[in-house]
């Protein structure tokens, strides 16, 4: 997740696709490698590679198609349905997914294509089970796709809507049993939650376990605490998991039936769907056939079930065959064979509604990411747990979808690298498109606004409220202006694990030179506030960051004052030792003896309190278990701690420099007096400012 962890980027990215998902996460050089094989490859030259000889999966009966030319002039001049046909597709995956497995460390993966309305392919890759060695597969093999699970849910929404028993524009208010505070007299709306526009800030309390135990019912999770709204409903994109689950728990009410029956009934039963669920436990039938989950397929280690609070944003277990299916179902506008999920005009709302974000970037629509590329009209969903991540593409003119999904983190968090780097080349290969033509703006006025973006940046998806507030300031996005005219935004790497290089193709528009993903800022009386890119711009804006929480500023009052503290402990038993040692007395008495010994006392008192609350965040934040709420009492105490130290230590600080300026002792034992007085007052500044200082186990 930028100078981020790779841990902190999985826990913030998990069930749902964001910046920190697909984009913060350095690229590792072997993806230059992979992607030059994903768009190059030819047809007629791809055999399995890498994992060995891969498991016998079959495509769909209704596969066919000519081989296609394999030159890319020739490529060029073909008609992207003409082209995509399954023995070139198969040829092509065929080259590129054993490799991409092997290269990073993923145990499996299953990759599905419709188009028609039907299933052009469906494979499996790798395997389901190592310790079994039991291949993936596409029909039978359930895999965990995420946030991928949301579309069903505004599926849901959709039906009750066009039933007339829901309405968009409604105070979801009317709809639940507890209350959603309005923000400056503004209600939430299921608009406001389907693009993702809910105002409310990031939930990650208990989002997955690994116990069943831990999982409480909806209703108890979504009322134990609501989370703070931070901005205007409809104003600033903030992707939320919490938000997903109110309306999972709205259709729940309002149909009567709990969440994982209703979906089942009403969506995977017209589809066809046998082997999906939502239920947690999950059946046990569909449990013997669902995917490990692994970090590594070289560690080989079978990870625990993911059980997911928030059920109705990620809990889905679903084989391939039946995401095809659902696919099929909203590229023929909610139809599939003689069953119907949405009418016509329902689905062509869901698909095509969009809430803006940032300048003429994609927009978010009911429930789907536009992604539109190569000027392909695209709408989107992807999803990542610890150990699955996948996405969803439906191509809506050329009536094309793609799912893939992994069951690995793989080696340095790079599975996610395999399914952005798949659909980036399957989108090349079969929809090209022609070359962006945009004329740009001249050299100064270019440099000019790379240095009004350029600064320090907070993610709208963030924890504004709680201690984990700490975490989002720590992970500042930079944007440097470089001397050419371009920007860079160190976070958003490319394949290479180098930042991309935006040219600005209008005024304040930029342009990756190499992908054609865009960049765009919003600016108010002359200063830039805000700005996004593609393809993360739907769910997720970033933010002028305030003068404190600039690095250069914020990490100086933090590691400087601990660094403060840490040597006024030393020197304690250090100059102890050397009294000892010299037989010299200890020269202070009276008060500023006191003021000497607490200030010491005190140092060392906010340094482990300060030390224990940053160790306890960062370890949870590279193990989900211990944001379990069993852990509440621990979070509780560590934040009483820290609550009670920081103010005392300050006072005593600020009484220790009150009591050595007005002494007679030396100008370094004054000067060093004031430096603890200020890093004292410093941490404490950062210990309201990012809410360390508190004693609730919400965050």
């Amino acid at each position: 997740m930028s100078g981020r962890s790779a841990q902190w980027a999985r826990v913030s990215t998990c069930l749902g696709r964001s910046t920190l998902k697909k984009h913060s996460i350095r690229r590792r050089p072997i993806f230059s490698a992979l992607m030059a094989l994903a768009l190059a490859l030819p047809a007629a030259a791809a055999e399995p590679v890498g994992q060995g000889p891969a498991p016998n999966q079959v495509p769909a009966a209704n596969a066919a198609g000519a081989v296609v030319p394999e030159s890319p002039e020739a490529l060029a001049s073909v008609a992207p349905t003409d082209r995509l046909t399954a023995p070139d597709l198969e040829a092509w995956l065929d080259g590129f997914m054993p490799y991409a497995l092997e290269q990073t460390d993923v145990a499996g993966s299953v990759v599905v294509v419709v188009k028609d309305g039907k299933v052009l392919l469906q494979k499996g890759y790798g395997y389901a089970d190592l310790a079994k060695r039991t291949p993936v597969d596409p029909s039978r093999t359930l895999f965990r796709p995420g946030s991928v699970s949301k579309l069903f849910t505004w599926t849901a929404v959709m039906q009750l809507v066009e039933q007339g028993k829901l309405n968009l524009d409604e105070d979801v208010n009317k709809y639940i049993d507890f209350t959603i505070p309005a923000y400056d007299g503004k209600p939430v709306t299921l608009r406001n939650i389907m693009t993702h526009t809910a105002g409310m800030e990031e939930v990650i309390r208990g989002l997955i376990a690994n116990d069943e135990k831990e999982i409480a019912p909806l209703d108890a999770t979504l009322k134990h605490w609501v989370p703070k709204r931070v901005y205007e409903p409809g104003s600033t994109p903030a992707y939320s998991n919490y938000a997903t689950a109110v309306a999972g728990y709205i259709v729940e009410r309002i149909s009567g039936q709990p969440f994982d029956q209703y979906i089942a009934q009403h969506i995977f039963a017209p589809l066809g769907m046998q082997h999906s669920s939502f239920s947690q436990p999950i059946q046990k039938n569909l449990l013997a056939m669902t995917s490990k989950g692994y970090k590594t397929a070289s560690d080989g280690k079978e990870q625990p079930y993911e059980y997911i609070n928030l059920a109705p944003a990620g809990s889905l277990a679903s084989t391939g065959a039946d995401m095809g299916n659902f696919m099929i179902a909203h590229l023929q506008d909610g139809a599939f064979g003689d069953q119907r999920i949405l009418r016509d005009e329902t689905a062509r709302q869901m698909h095509g509604t969009g809430q803006a974000s940032v300048g003429p970037l994609n927009k978010m629509m009911l429930g789907f990411y536009e992604t539109t590329a190569n000027g392909h009209r695209a709408i989107a969903h992807g999803g990542d747990t610890q150990w699955f991540h996948s996405d969803l593409q439906l191509f809506l003119d050329d009536n094309i979808g793609i799912y893939v999904s992994t069951n690995s983190s793989g080696k340095e968090g790079s599975a996610r690298l395999i399914r952005d780097g798949l659909v980036t080349g399957f989108v090349n290969r079969y929809l090209p498109g022609p070359p962006n033509e945009a004329k740009g703006v001249d050299a100064a006025t270019a440099k000019q606004h790379a240095q009004l973006l350029a600064g320090s940046y907070n993610s709208s998806r963030r924890a504004d409220s709680n201690f984990m507030n700490l975490v989002y300031t720590l992970g500042q996005t930079k944007v440097t202006a470089n001397e050419d005219g371009t920007v860079s935004v160190p976070m958003l790497a490319g394949y290479s694990g180098a930042p991309k290089r935006w040219r600005e193709i209008a005024p304040f528009v930029w342009q990756d030179t190499n992908s054609g993903d865009r960049l765009a800022a919003d600016v108010v009386n002359g200063h830039v506030t805000r700005f996004s890119a593609e393809p993360i711009a739907s769910i997720m804006v970033f933010q002028r960051a305030a003068w404190w929480q600039t690095p250069a500023v914020f990490m100086t009052l933090l590691f400087g004052s601990l660094a403060a503290l840490l040597l006024t402990v030393l020197a304690w038993p250090v100059s102890a030792l050397v009294r000892r040692h010299y037989g010299v007395r200890y020269p202070l008495a009276g008060q500023d003896a006191r003021a000497h010994r607490w200030s010491r006392i005190a140092s060392l008192a906010v340094l482990v309190s300060m030390g224990g609350m940053i160790a306890m965040i960062f370890t949870m934040m590279s193990d989900l278990a211990m944001m379990s709420p069993s852990k509440d009492g621990m979070v509780v105490a560590v934040r009483a701690l820290t609550t009670i130290i920081l103010p005392i230590g300050a006072a005593i600080a600020l009484w220790n420099a009150w009591t050595v300026l007005r002494s007679k002792r030396s100008w370094w034992a004054k000067l060093w007096g004031i430096v603890l007085a200020a890093a004292s007052l410093s941490l404490l500044f950062i210990g309201i400012a990012c809410h360390l200082v508190g004693f609730s186990a919400n965050y």
